[in-house]
């Protein structure tokens, strides 16, 4: 990357690790805490940050530590030490017999508690694929090719969570209703568009609104190939989900103590702290990762040549979760197909940087939080042989990116608040 450019993309790094840094379980979770229970106090949770939310909620705890007992599954990678809580490792996105086996013995955990327990649910992105315990008739094999499908259907995550809800024995309000009638006391960290507790981790502690008749018309709408237990399941309506107006959710209350807008918030921060503008677009922009990328790139192009709607120096910023519907052999990574696609609509635009990654450190399933792009990132591509829109075409954004050393990688971050996407547009010179 040419030593011009080296300040913007600095600035665009500091922007997504304050991001990721405003939703660290260590500042999100104690002002969250309920008071000690009289009897039992269970701790479950699933997802990406679920250990070090754990780890937090050991640090911070008024009671006595003693009381803390309890079990939640994390990313292989993503574990941290806990002395009370047992963190268990398991696989995401498609599911593995760990996390078969860790959302059984939740279920067990919880069974047989009393009005005076209370279970506290730690629950943030990717607990979906860590808690596949398979609805009646299906099997683990099942729901690894169901997550294989939804995954390269294009589907939106709500759309693949609704699917998911009503083919299992654990989501969709199931894990609250089996811990009746102890309260339940879910802590979120968002990681979907919206923040609707119903599709984060598929909402297992939560009630659902939606049907079978509902998952049934999007396996139909995206042509996704069930077996046929799990068609049984939503043709006959037995794979129905717990509603909200179900008794057993009476004692369930649910807080949400990070999202995507307040990531965007901290990254805005930094912006305008070092002379910049700050516009956040939204924080739950859904769609094709391509096309949303010609979009935003399309919006640059109009604040750096026309100053409208925003006056250069300035960061457009947007959060969300896009898709990627599979056509080609590459690597993948919705984030970094987003990004080249800006790339090539900007067409090499002097004065337009940009930076997209998943704030959990893994964009698609390879151990890349995003990338970086420069002015001068198509020249040295073509310098290198490469031909960008092949590489879009063939889903190979990591592939692309990697090649020119612009990668973007953080390891584990420990929480998740969706995708990060910044373009940083410079004012003309005079």
């Amino acid at each position: 990357m040419s030593v011009s450019y080296q300040a913007q993309q600095a600035l665009l790094r500091r922007m997504f690790d304050a991001a990721i840094a405003s939703a660290q379980p260590a500042l999100c979770i104690p002002p969250h805490l309920p008071a000690a229970p009289k009897g039992r106090l269970i701790v479950i949770g699933a997802g990406k940050a679920s250990a070090a939310m754990a780890q937090a909620l050991e640090a911070c705890w008024p009671g006595d530590k003693n009381q803390l007992e309890g079990l939640v599954v994390t990313r292989y990678g993503y574990a941290v030490p806990c002395a009370h809580i047992e963190i268990v490792e398991a696989a995401h996105p498609v599911p593995d017999a760990a996390g078969q086996a860790a959302a059984q013995r939740m279920l067990e955990l919880v069974s047989g508690l009393c009005e005076d327990d209370l279970v506290l649910c730690l629950i943030s992105g990717g607990g979906s694929a860590l808690l596949p315990l398979p609805a009646a008739g299906l099997s683990l094999h099942d729901k690894m090719d169901l997550n294989r499908a939804l995954l390269a259907s294009g589907a939106t995550i709500s759309e693949m969570n609704c699917v998911r809800r009503h083919l299992s024995a654990i989501k969709g309000g199931r894990l609250a209703a089996a811990c009746y009638p102890a309260r339940v006391h879910t802590l979120l960290i968002s990681d979907v568009p919206g923040d609707d507790p119903i599709n984060i981790a598929s909402g297992p502690t939560v009630g659902d609104p939606s049907t079978c008749a509902d998952a049934l018309a999007i396996v139909h709408r995206y042509g996704i190939a069930l077996p046929s237990a799990a068609l049984h399941l939503l043709q006959s309506g037995e794979g129905e989900s717990i509603k909200p107006d179900d008794p057993r959710l009476a004692r369930s209350e649910v807080r949400m103590i990070a999202t995507p807008q307040m990531a965007l918030e901290a990254a805005a921060q930094v912006a305008r702290q070092a002379g910049y503008g700050a516009h956040i677009l939204g924080d739950a922009l859904e769609g094709e990762a391509r096309d949303v990328g010609r979009v935003l790139a399309g919006m640059a192009l109009q604040v750096a040549e026309r100053s409208q709607p925003f006056t250069p120096p300035c960061v457009l910023l947007s959060g969300g979760e896009t898709t990627v519907t599979l056509r080609g052999q590459g690597r993948g990574g919705r984030n970094v197909e987003c990004l080249l696609s800006m790339g090539l609509t900007l067409g090499g635009h002097p004065r337009i940087h940009g930076l997209a990654g998943d704030t959990d450190g893994v964009d698609g399933q390879e151990e890349i939080a995003g990338a970086l792009l420069a002015p001068d990132s198509l020249a040295r591509a073509w310098g290198l042989g490469m031909k960008p829109q092949d590489e879009l075409s063939n889903n190979n954004g990591h592939g692309f990116f990697s090649a020119l050393g612009d990668s973007v990688v953080t390891g584990p971050t420990l929480t998740n608040v969706n995708d990060f996407r910044a373009l940083l547009i410079e004012v003309a010179a005079t």
